[in-house]
């Protein structure tokens, strides 16, 4: 025997049904608040403000850097049989 039951309702409905909780404001303070973060993020992308703090860690970070590829780049190198 095969029965099908069909349930016309909204899921606010069948969440009240169920007795689970409503969690719309919870979800529309994330979402404004992931804006927010984006928007915030968005403005430090700016190709000024990537320069100003780059530019603020001086010549000594970008050879830091510098060292830090050469030693990575000598490393992953299978070394030359002669």
């Amino acid at each position: 025997m095969k029965m099908n039951i069909e349930i016309d309702c909204t899921p606010q409905e069948a969440r009240a049904f169920l007795g689970l909780p409503d969690v719309a404001p919870l979800n529309e303070h994330l979402v404004a608040e992931m804006q927010k973060r984006r928007d915030e993020n968005i403005a430090r992308m700016q190709p000024e403000e990537l320069m100003r703090s780059w530019a603020s860690f001086g010549m000594q970070a970008t050879q830091q850097f510098r060292d830090l590829m050469t030693m990575a780049a000598t490393s992953a190198t299978p070394p030359r049989s002669e």
